[in-house]
């Protein structure tokens, strides 16, 4: 091996030496604030969604797409609805859900295990009724569908109306509407089946009126607009709704925004309408709130058929705390970091750099005793010889040990001294012992010419 190699790969242990253990401190402390901060989420997240051909599950088609960019798998949970999607949420059994407004049987401790990502968009209470167009095409039935557009709620009396299940939170709703109309539950013939097969008896005359609470996106509701004889129950006093039950809003159907070409609906309809927030456990991994409440700014903040460009997503209508993470996404402007980089190193470094920080403000001060120990580890090397050096001349002083011995001792000496490698910064202390070691030798020799019989001492 080349000297030259060898002193480099020596002068690397050394530095190794010196800075190793201030590495592994570093290292150690980094490690460890990494398994408390827990900074990257999880691979996979639980979004409770909906039923089949609802908004819910449409949106949820959208997120898992979008969170698929960066290696999330959101894996959707069918349900009932709002619900149903509530208690998945207090059992653990989903970690995101859409869950509309004033959704029944909320528990107080609700604001300690839950939280909000914003209000996401309206859900109007649609409410489809069949005119005499579509009851010619249907079975024959004893109770006819209305021959007139209906203007309110109390006309649905008489009437066959499914409300859907219990765990879409509907039931509940058309039973505070029935209540503040002074209706009893019996006015109305209720059933409870789900979107599909009841829109299928519908169609074919077996039910006289469909309530649904969606999002105009529902492919149901997209379905049921365009349908011939299909009417929609304009809620002439809705801004009274609102008043009377506060999780409900007044909007209006614009006539023509289902169809310009068609005009329909061909004249302005009004609804009341709830709105819809994406909540979470309080326990989900800040990332993926992050993920979801950044999303939700590309997906619901484009203009809808009631609403304009940027009005959702939304800190108002939220009956749950807002997440800090929301709150951001929906006031901030997208961080610097996350504009340039994967998102899983920009909330790396976002979530790590106060740690990271104060490990520098620590790790700074301890840095400097690396060059005075690398110092001392190459000094040592030449000055461990010395204390051997002052033996022989502590023993030629005291004449406890033969000339001879003494001679083959510095010899000795001088041969380890020459397998010393240091750099080359310190050559000057490697040839400084040798030098010594010479003039040991010197002084050993003088001394033992001028104890030899007849000699003289020689000057030196």
């Amino acid at each position: 091996m080349p000297k030259a190699f060898r002193n480099t790969l020596l002068s690397l242990r050394d530095l190794l030496a010196s800075a190793g253990p201030l590495a592994f401190l570093g290292l150690g402390l980094l490690a460890l604030a990494y398994w408390w901060l827990n900074p990257n989420p999880p691979k996979t997240v639980i979004v409770a969604t909906g039923p089949a051909q609802s908004a819910y599950a449409e949106f949820g088609k959208r997120y898992q797409k979008a969170l698929a960019a960066d290696g999330i798998d959101v894996v959707l949970l069918p349900s009932e609805g709002s619900s149903a999607n509530l208690q998945l949420l207090r059992d653990g059994k989903a970690d995101v859900a859409f869950v509309q407004g004033g959704t029944a049987a909320r528990q107080p401790d609700d604001a300690d295990e839950l939280i909000s990502l914003g209000s996401l968009f309206v859900e109007p209470v649609w409410v489809f009724y069949r005119t005499p167009a579509t009851q010619e095409t249907g079975q024959p039935t004893s109770t006819p569908a209305p021959s007139r557009r209906l203007g309110g709620v109390a006309q649905l009396k008489g009437l066959r109306v499914n409300v859907g299940t219990s765990g879409s939170g509907v039931p509940n709703l058309v039973d505070r509407l029935l209540e503040v109309n002074r209706m009893e539950s019996g006015a109305v013939r209720l059933s409870h089946l789900e979107e599909t097969p009841a829109t299928v008896a519908f169609l074919a005359g077996r039910l006289d009126a469909l309530v649904f609470v969606s999002a105009s996106e529902s492919p149901m509701v997209q379905m049921l607009l365009q349908t011939p004889g299909v009417q929609l129950l304009d809620f002439a006093q809705n801004e009274a709704y609102a008043r009377r039950l506060p999780f409900l809003s007044p909007v209006t159907l614009p006539r023509g925004v289902v169809d310009l070409a068609q005009d329909l609906p061909p004249r302005d309809v009004r609804l009341v309408a709830s709105t819809t927030s994406m909540l979470a456990r309080a326990d989900t991994h800040p990332a993926l709130l992050t993920l979801f409440a950044q999303n939700a700014q590309t997906l619901h903040g484009g203009a809808g058929w009631f609403n304009r460009a940027r009005a959702f997503p939304s800190m108002q209508h939220s009956e749950l705390p807002m997440a800090q993470e929301a709150e951001r996404a929906i006031t901030e402007s997208v961080p610097l970091l996350q504009r340039y980089l994967p998102f899983w190193i920009a909330n790396l470094i976002e979530r790590m750099w106060l740690v990271l920080g104060i490990l520098l403000a620590i790790m700074l001060p301890l840095s400097r005793i690396v060059p005075p120990l690398y110092q001392f580890r190459v000094r040592s090397r030449v000055f461990r010889w010395y204390g051997r050096l002052r033996e022989v001349e502590d023993q030629m002083d005291t004449r406890s040990a033969p000339p001879a011995a003494l001679l083959k001792a510095l010899d000795e000496l001088e041969a380890q001294a020459e397998k010393v490698s240091v750099p080359l910064s310190y050559a000057d202390e490697l040839y400084a012992l040798r030098n010594h070691i010479h003039l040991v030798r010197k002084k050993l020799l003088r001394a033992q010419a001028a104890d030899e019989p007849g000699g003289v001492q020689q000057q030196p």
